[in-house]
């Protein structure tokens, strides 16, 4: 019988991971030879637990929180996702080598065009937060030619600096939240960790153009205020992130196994467990 390929998600916290069944599920259905865990790294030993698991065999490693920015600084080879990032969440070990890679964006994208049937292509869309999040969708949202990114945050200062970073890459504008006020958008995507703690950002209501999708890349059993106020100031269609989880998980998947997962099913199994 053949040794299985090992691959897990690490993090602190990481019990509450849902990795671990989505990726399960992949293996599953692609009938691939492998075994997927949830490894707890010490917040001040991730690059020790990288290397004791890469060294016991392992194949490949999700990162999540805290450990996104340390895992760019970790890896030996960058995407070029991860690299305009500055932050990974997908390693992928090749002898002594580690690939890094950010699939959280082509994850986003990914669920609003193929699963949520909404084209970015010359789309006004306002990107909430300059956070981590954020950084890891500005780059596969410009490939997709929107007609102008605007990125929001509470300390205008961080949007700036994202704009200037990104700048090359498509038309992008940069403020504080009530910059944005008369504005309105077509594709409004929340990407501050406001929703963690069941608030809500200071946001003008008039954002939210008729038929607009407000995406909040948080999920739970009941909506998010976020999307609670953008139903109530007249967004035509609300998501949560479940579909990006399942969607970003998908391609470290094709990353790492050369097949590309079916996701609907995953997604619908997920949302019936939350």
């Amino acid at each position: 019988m053949s040794k299985l390929d090992v691959y897990a998600v690490i993090g602190n916290p990481i019990a509450h991971s849902k990795s671990p069944l989505i990726h399960t599920a992949f293996a599953l259905q692609t009938a691939q030879s492998m075994r997927y865990e949830a490894l707890l790294s010490p917040v001040d030993e991730f690059r020790e637990s990288v290397t004791a698991f890469q060294q016991k065999g392992g194949k490949g490693l999700n990162i999540t929180v805290p450990f996104k920015l340390e895992a760019y600084k970790c890896a030996t080879h960058l995407t070029e996702r991860a690299e305009m990032a500055q932050a990974v969440n997908t390693f992928k070990f090749e002898d002594s080598k580690i690939l890094g890679d950010n699939t959280d964006g082509a994850g986003l994208v990914r669920d609003i065009e193929i699963n949520l049937g909404v084209s970015i292509d010359s789309k006004r869309i306002l990107l909430m937060g300059a956070g981590g999040a954020a950084r890891g969708v500005i780059l596969p949202i410009l490939k997709k030619n929107p007609s102008i990114l605007a990125i929001a945050n509470r300390t205008p200062q961080k949007a700036q600096q994202l704009q200037q970073q990104f700048v090359a890459y498509g038309d992008i504008v940069s403020g504080g939240f009530m910059e944005f006020s008369g504005e309105n958008f077509d594709i409004i995507i929340n990407a501050t960790s406001a929703s963690l703690n069941d608030a809500l950002p200071e946001l003008p209501a008039s954002i939210f153009a008729k038929d607009s999708l407000a995406y909040d890349m948080m999920y739970g059993h009941e909506p998010t205020r976020f999307l609670v106020f953008a139903k109530q100031n007249g967004a035509g269609y609300l998501a949560d992130g479940m579909g990006m989880l399942v969607e970003q998980a998908a391609e470290s998947f094709f990353l790492w196994r050369g097949i590309r997962p079916e996701t609907a099913d995953v997604i619908a199994q997920l949302k019936i467990g939350t």
